[in-house]
């Protein structure tokens, strides 16, 4: 169904979507078909398909969009978030009109100062009465501005004034989360960023200033959002890794096609072992990514904690997409360094997946330093 979906609706619009955003409208089909809520319990509006579903649904959008499939994963990490440490009442609220795609969501976690190093935000709540007044601001916020909520981590202050020196306000160990709809006054949303690639999904900051979100609000326990949020980028993490497969599998079927159309020296250039050389390596290399995400995603259904499992398999997939993309730029030559075919874009989006719900850098400590204390035999 959903490579149906990229094929016949994606393909067509992605060039369109990269130079503008990604349409609503197309949002709504995405709705229609219960991808934006497809790992969501079917009591809370989603489709219930789990993680295998969820990476599946994923890598099959972004072969025809990338920037679509990030939208679709931001929002699928918010929807996680609230089924996962959500009331009843607040998944009635804040899960059930999100995960039916009627509504999108985003998670607000980084800042200026605070990127890899997550449990160094500013953002700050502090409880009067029955509201938090939340105050702080927000970078490379997906989603925005087409989002009715965000996940919000701030460092929480139920007692009212100033909170330095108290143990539990240090560090990660202050940070809680809470739902803040996006059209709360004091909340602004900030200019558009321009980025390298994934173009057509939105992204700016978000500012808080003193804006007044009610008490109940507060997702989880108290002071334990950073726990809540390194849980849940786990989840993120299958989400990137199945976009940077389907980036790769585009670009490999590019260059493929590409290597039986072009005739060099009197033949198809795929006949030339220079080109076969770098397919090989290219199919190998996504087949492999696969696997590591197909058992990641299993592991997490299974209920069980994942996190290596995620870590390795989002390096894999997003390694293996910037390696694909570049090497079709290579088999297109100067026809891919044009617009005229999609490699280029391929490359371009392909650059975040190393970056974002964690770098390739960061990866590494998570994946040695579960090796270095028995993780594996």
């Amino acid at each position: 169904m959903c490579r149906r979906f990229a094929n016949e609706r994606l393909v067509p619009q992605a060039q369109e979507f990269d130079r503008s955003k990604v349409s609503l409208a197309t949002l709504a089909e995405l709705a229609q078909l219960g991808v934006l809520g497809v790992c969501n319990a079917e009591a809370w509006g989603g489709a219930g398909f789990g993680k295998l579903g969820y990476v599946t649904a994923i890598e099959e959008v972004s072969k025809g969009c990338a920037s679509t499939a990030a939208i679709a994963s931001v929002h699928t990490l918010y929807c996680s978030c609230i089924e996962h440490f959500g009331t009843d009442a607040q998944k009635k609220e804040f899960l059930e009109p999100f995960a039916s795609g009627r509504k999108i969501g985003a998670f607000a976690l980084t800042e200026a100062n605070a990127g890899s190093d997550a449990a160094n935000i500013k953002s700050d709540a502090t409880l009067e009465g029955d509201h938090w007044i939340v105050t702080g601001e927000k970078v490379f916020v997906s989603n925005v501005p087409m989002a009715s909520a965000a996940v919000v981590f701030v460092r929480a202050n139920p007692h009212g004034g100033a909170a330095a020196g108290r143990a539990d306000h240090l560090r990660n160990g202050g940070i809680s989360a809470i739902i803040v709809p996006l059209d709360t006054p004091g909340v602004t949303v900030g200019r558009s960023i321009e980025t390298l690639g994934i173009r057509g999904a939105p992204l700016a900051s978000l500012s808080f200033d003193g804006c007044r979100v009610p008490k109940a609000n507060l997702l989880g326990e108290m002071h334990r959002g950073f726990q809540l949020a390194m849980a849940e980028l786990d989840g993120g993490r299958l989400g990137m890794a199945a976009q940077a497969l389907g980036i790769a599998e585009a670009s490999l079927a590019l260059a493929t096609q590409y290597s039986r159309d072009r005739e060099s020296f009197g033949q198809p250039i795929g006949t030339l072992q220079a080109i076969q050389m770098k397919l090989a390596d290219m199919r190998t290399r996504v087949e492999s990514a696969r696997l590591l995400t197909l058992s990641a995603a299993a592991k997490a259904d299974t209920g069980e904690r994942y996190t290596v499992e995620a870590a390795m398999a989002k390096l894999s997939a997003s390694e293996t997409a910037t390696f694909c993309a570049h090497q079709t730029i290579q088999i297109l030559g100067g026809y891919g360094f044009t617009s005229e075919f999609a490699a280029e874009r391929h490359y371009r989006d392909a650059r975040i997946t190393e970056l974002y719900e964690g770098t390739s850098e960061i990866l590494r400590i998570v994946i040695a330093r579960h090796q270095y204390r028995g993780g594996y035999r």
